[in-house]
């Protein structure tokens, strides 16, 4: 049965994630928790599905002030298949080198941030841009992504760099570079894509240990609380809280 075949490969990922990446897991989240604990950012960036893990972590139940998401709308809008901001403009745009060096102009930045980029490949230029700009502001750069998957993978980028190459720190998420992992009879392309749920195992993984290590250092987490939840106590004053906070840290005081 195909569904239980595809449920048998995330698992082996996941798997796979848990016994080889744990120690890059933790480096990682303790570099994030410096710039969370300074009252910095965690900013985030990805494009396409790779945008996915991004929207998952922040603003949502359970999440915490201190991750940023940038995303760029035609480089995530997927419900216009076709048409305005369709997929021929996507695939164009993420290979576009130099866009990513104007959606940086966008924001401010500071040495003390960091920026947690996910891509599946590695080679596209977008990605690329936003990891060179990032390391000139002087932010520590990781990348989630199928390292191991996409050693000799050329890429897109004049640097002759892959996102893989620019990272201080790289967690692989065990994806098969191909991403979809079922073969189906009388078909070429295979089914049931993988990396979606490698990214997001990471990013709780990653975003829990973040979590753990700044509450050991006594540091107060503003989370979003689960206000639908029946009986929740003070939901709202703690939601109202939290997008406090974070306003107060986008305006910069």
């Amino acid at each position: 049965m195909l569904a239980k075949q595809w449920l048998t490969n995330t698992r082996e990922i996941m798997n796979r994630i848990e016994e080889t990446q744990m120690d890059n897991i933790i480096k990682a989240a303790n570099v994030m928790a410096d710039s969370i604990e300074c009252g910095r950012w965690v900013h985030t960036f990805g494009c396409g599905h790779a945008t996915l893990p991004i929207e998952e972590m922040y603003p949502r139940i359970g999440g915490f002030v201190g991750f940023h998401p940038i995303v760029e709308l035609p480089l995530t809008f997927f419900t216009n298949i076709t048409g305005q901001m369709g997929v021929h403009q996507f695939i164009f745009l993420e290979r576009v080198e130099g866009y990513g060096v104007e959606i940086m102009k966008g924001y401010d930045f500071d040495p003390r941030d960091t920026m947690w980029l996910f891509s599946h490949t590695g080679i596209n230029n977008v990605n690329i841009d936003v990891a060179l700009e990032a390391k000139k502001k002087g932010m520590k750069v990781i990348v989630f992504g199928s390292a191991s998957e996409a050693v000799g993978k050329k890429t897109r980028h004049s640097s002759g760099k892959t996102i893989f190459d620019i990272a201080d720190i790289v967690v692989d998420t065990c994806a098969p570079i191909e991403d979809a992992s079922v073969p189906l009879k009388n078909h070429v392309d295979k089914i049931g894509p993988v990396s979606t749920m490698a990214f997001i195992t990471c990013v709780w993984m990653t975003v829990t240990t973040v979590a753990e290590i700044l509450a050991d250092r006594g540091v107060k987490l503003f989370i979003h609380p689960s206000h639908n939840a029946p009986g929740a106590v003070n939901s709202k004053e703690r939601l109202d809280e939290a997008l406090a906070e974070y306003k107060r840290r986008i305006a910069g005081v």
